[in-house]
């Protein structure tokens, strides 16, 4: 499927029907506290995985929503599809494993430096893992990615 730049793979509220492995372009992973205030959950780039798994695998409604960034093109799966690839080709059931290990991983890396690091370090490690990020989304969405301000942010790259 395709998505124009700013269009919603999810919306918060609706069913969840597919992940998404991304072929091109930038997706946005996005949950709306009670105070209507927006975090930037996860961004997926080319050959990357995302969606709102809790929805999906418990086809529930979205707690978050997903949003193009850029033009983007991706390949969709739903849940009945994932369970026959997993059930009939062993092969991608170790796959679909190994790619949940290393995104449980991932989440976890990502919580205990939000708790354990300052805004900086959490800047400078987004910046060494993907530099490409930065020259592909604005600076308001890395801030809320990190946690900070956008005027935190920016005291942040001047340094």
């Amino acid at each position: 499927m395709n998505f124009k730049r700013r269009d919603f793979l999810i919306r918060k509220g609706e069913k969840v029907t597919y992940v998404f492995w991304v072929i091109s372009g930038l997706l946005k992973l996005n949950y709306v506290d009670d105070a209507d205030k927006n975090h930037v959950v996860a961004f997926a780039m080319e050959d990357w995985w995302e969606g709102d798994y809790y929805a999906f695998f418990n086809q529930s409604s979205a707690t978050m929503s997903l949003q193009a960034l850029e033009d983007t093109q991706v390949l969709c799966m739903t849940l009945d599809s994932y369970n026959t690839l997993c059930r009939e080709f062993h092969k991608m059931a170790c796959f679909f494993l190994e790619k949940a290990n290393k995104g449980h991983i991932s989440s976890q890396q990502r919580i205990l430096e939000l708790i354990s690091t300052n805004a900086k370090e959490r800047y400078d490690k987004l910046l060494n893992r993907y530099p490409v990020l930065f020259q592909r989304v604005s600076h308001t969405l890395i801030a809320s990615y990190l946690g900070v301000t956008r005027e935190t942010l920016s005291r942040l790259t001047a340094q």
